[in-house]
C-alpha cells in the first residue's frame, strides 16, 4: 500500500452549478473530466487524500502543512456560502510527514500561521473535493502549501509524500490543485502575453506525457510571465509519482476565460526505477554548471573562490597575485550575484568604488553577497557545487533628466531622494519596462511610489 493515483486538477469556483449559474456550461469539457477524476478516486477508495493547493499558506522559505484535527470551510466567497466543506486530517500522515522532510533537511511541517487561516479551508481544496465527495467520502485528508524554495526541493517534498504512505501502509491519492496560465486572452484577468499559450502547451504536454522529469526545466523567469498558480502543485504531485510507472490520461485543457485548466489522472501500475527523475535531472544539471564554471572568466573564477573560501573557512580571501592587470590597476564600483537552481541567492556590491582596486572590491562584495544579504542566509557548503556567479562591473554613473533616457537592457538606474539611494542593474529577469526598474530601485531605497527621486544611469560590463 502506497500512493495509487494521483490528478493534476485547476481550481475554478465557477464551474460547481451554485456559483457558475450556466457559466460554467463554456468549461463542460473540464466539468466532465473532474467528474471521470473523481470517479477514479472513488474507484480506488484511497485511506488518505493528499492535496496540494497554491492557495494553502505559503511562506517564502518553508512547505506548510495544515495542523490540527479537523477544518471546514465554505465558498461564500464565491457568493455560495451553502456550499460547505468539513475534512478531517490524517495526523498520523501529518507527523509523519514532517519526520520524512526533516530528515531530508527540508523546512516542511505544521509550524507557522495558527487560528482563522489554518482551520478555514480555501477553495484550491474545496472545489476539488466538491467533485471526490460525490464519489468517496471515506478518507482522511492531508493538506499541504507552495514554498518560493526550488521546484527540486518541491519534488522533494513529493518524494516524502510517497516515503509516509509506504511507511504507515496507507493507499493515498495525492491531487495537485492549480491552474495555468491566467494570461491567455486580452479580456482575462492579467491580460495577454506569449509566455500564457506557450507554457499551457508545453505543460499539458509534459503531463499528457508523464514526462516529470520536465516540470524541473520550467524557469522561474518563463513562469512569472506566464501567471501561472499550479507549477508547484504538479511538481510535488510529480516527487510522490517518483519510480512509479503510471497510466496517464490527459481528460481535457481548456482556456475559455483566459485561464489555462488542465485535467490529468495517473493510475499507479507498478514500480520503475528509471522514472528517477530529480537524479536524472540533477545530473543533467550538475553536466550543464561544470561546463558553465569551464568557461567562467578571471573576473567570475575571483569571486567563487572567494566565496568559497569564506563559506568553507569564514577568512576573507587574500588578492592573489596572477590576476589579469586591469583587477590591480582599476578602481570600480561592482556587484557579486550569486544564483542556486536559478534563483537568487545572493546579490550584494557598491555604486562606486570602496577598495583600493577591483580586485579587492570583487572580494568584499563577494563575501557580502554570500553571508550578508539581507534576505538570504548564509550560503552553506553543501550549497557550493549548485551556485552559478555572476560580476558586474559598473561605470561612471551620468545623472539624467528624463525615464525617457533609460533602457532596460542597457542601463542600470539609481535613485536618490536625499539620503536615500537604491540600485538596479541593467538586463535582470522579469524586469521589462523603465517603470518596473525605477519601481523596483525606489523600493530598495525606501522612496515612496509618488515621492521625486534624481535619476542617474548607468553601463556594466558582466562577466558570468
Amino acid at each position: 500500500m502506497a500512493v495509487i493515483a494521483a490528478c493534476m486538477v485547476p481550481h475554478p469556483p465557477l464551474i460547481i452549478p451554485d456559483i457558475g449559474k450556466g457559466a460554467e456550461a463554456a468549461i463542460q469539457s473540464t466539468v466532465d473530466a473532474y467528474r471521470k477524476a473523481a470517479e477514479m478516486i472513488g474507484n480506488l477508495k484511497p485511506d488518505t487524500i493528499v492535496v496540494i493547493s497554491s492557495h494553502q499558506v505559503m511562506y517564502a522559505d518553508y512547505f506548510h502543512i495544515s495542523p490540527g484535527q479537523r477544518a471546514e470551510g465554505d465558498l461564500g466567497g464565491f457568493g455560495a456560502g451553502q456550499i460547505k466543506t468539513e475534512v478531517f486530517y490524517d495526523t498520523e500522515f501529518v507527523e509523519e510527514l514532517g519526520r520524512q522532510a526533516r530528515a531530508q533537511g527540508l523546512p516542511a511541517g505544521t509550524l507557522g500561521v495558527r487560528g482563522w487561516q489554518d482551520e478555514r479551508l480555501d477553495h484550491g481544496t474545496m472545489v476539488p473535493l466538491y467533485f471526490v465527495n460525490q464519489c468517496w467520502r471515506k478518507y482522511k485528508l492531508v493538506r499541504v502549501g507552495l514554498s518560493c524554495l526550488p521546484l527540486t526541493a518541491h519534488y522533494e517534498l513529493g518524494q516524502c509524500i510517497q516515503e509516509t504512505a509506504e511507511i504507515l501502509g496507507r493507499n493515498v491519492v495525492v491531487i495537485g490543485s492549480g491552474d495555468l496560465s491566467h494570461r491567455l486572452k486580452e479580456e482575462g484577468p492579467y491580460g495577454f502575453r506569449k509566455e500564457g499559450p506557450e507554457y499551457d502547451s508545453r505543460v499539458m504536454d509534459v503531463m499528457e506525457r508523464g514526462a516529470f522529469g520536465e516540470l524541473l526545466e520550467f524557469s522561474g523567469d518563463f513562469r512569472d510571465k506566464a501567471a501561472e498558480c499550479g507549477h508547484g502543485s504538479f511538481t510535488i504531485m510529480a516527487g510522490a509519482l517518483d519510480r512509479l510507472a503510471v497510466e496517464a490520461d490527459r481528460l481535457s485543457y481548456e482556456g475559455t476565460f483566459g485561464v489555462g485548466y488542465g485535467v490529468c489522472t495517473y493510475q499507479v501500475t507498478a514500480r520503475d526505477l528509471e522514472r528517477d527523475f530529480l537524479e536524472q535531472y540533477e545530473r543533467k544539471e550538475h553536466s550543464r554548471l561544470m561546463a558553465l564554471r569551464a568557461r567562467e572568466d578571471e573576473y567570475v573564477r575571483l569571486a567563487r573562490r572567494t566565496i568559497e573560501t569564506y563559506v568553507k573557512t569564514g577568512k576573507v580571501l587574500a588578492v592573489p597575485g596572477e590576476l589579469p592587470g586591469e583587477l590591480y590597476s582599476l578602481r570600480a564600483g561592482a556587484f557579486v550575484s550569486i544564483k542556486k537552481d536559478g534563483q537568487l541567492r545572493g546579490c550584494m556590491g557598491t555604486i562606486q568604488a570602496v577598495c583600493g582596486c577591483l580586485a579587492e572590491e570583487i572580494i568584499q562584495n563577494g563575501v557580502s553577497a554570500c553571508s550578508r544579504d539581507p534576505r538570504f542566509s548564509p550560503i552553506e557548503e553543501k550549497e557550493l557545487d549548485r551556485l552559478t556567479v555572476s560580476v558586474d562591473v559598473l561605470g561612471e554613473a551620468e545623472k539624467i533628466d528624463s525615464p525617457e533616457q533609460l533602457d532596460v537592457k542597457r542601463y542600470g538606474v539609481i535613485v536618490t531622494n536625499g539620503m536615500r539611494r537604491g540600485l538596479l542593474l541593467p538586463a535582470l529577469d522579469g524586469v521589462e519596462t523603465v517603470e518596473q526598474q525605477i519601481a523596483i530601485a525606489k523600493q530598495k531605497a525606501g522612496i515612496g511610489k509618488e515621492e521625486e527621486a534624481e535619476l542617474e544611469r548607468f553601463e556594466v560590463v558582466r562577466h558570468f
